[in-house]
């Protein structure tokens, strides 16, 4: 958190950068190339270098060299990802009680009984 009692916001992430996030989560570390080869369409080698060093400012991804070229990996899991614009999302609620509430009350039956079981085994110990 930052020195307000309002938590920072995730970076968001703009079209493309969604797609090269998809490519890097589903696919694990890849090269410019890599990743070009991946996504719809005809895109330059430096729109995709581009929107690499702002994930990289984002702190969403991370370079390394290996041999002439430079892979590039996500710092973390989607899920985690998505778990962060959660929380920050009912950071920002005046009433995180409802929001909760409002939020669980429109999950599909399948999400509740997911969450449901996860609650079971949390409360006996079990949830990993």
């Amino acid at each position: 958190m930052n020195g307000s009692s309002r938590p920072v916001e995730p970076p968001r992430l703009g079209a493309l950068e969604s797609q090269v996030m998809d490519v890097l989560w589903d696919q694990g570390p890849a090269t410019i190339r890599g990743i070009i080869n991946q996504l719809p369409g005809d895109l330059a080698y430096t729109t995709i270098a581009t929107v690499l060093t702002n994930l990289d400012r984002k702190q969403l991804v991370s370079a390394r060299k290996e041999h002439h070229s430079t892979l590039y990996t996500a710092r973390a899991g989607r899920e985690e990802h998505v778990a962060a614009l959660m929380r920050h999302a009912l950071g920002t609620s005046r009433d995180r009680a409802a929001s909760i509430l409002h939020f669980v009350d429109t999950i599909p039956s399948s999400d509740l009984d997911l969450l449901r079981d996860y609650l079971r085994q949390r409360e006996s110990g079990d949830a990993s």
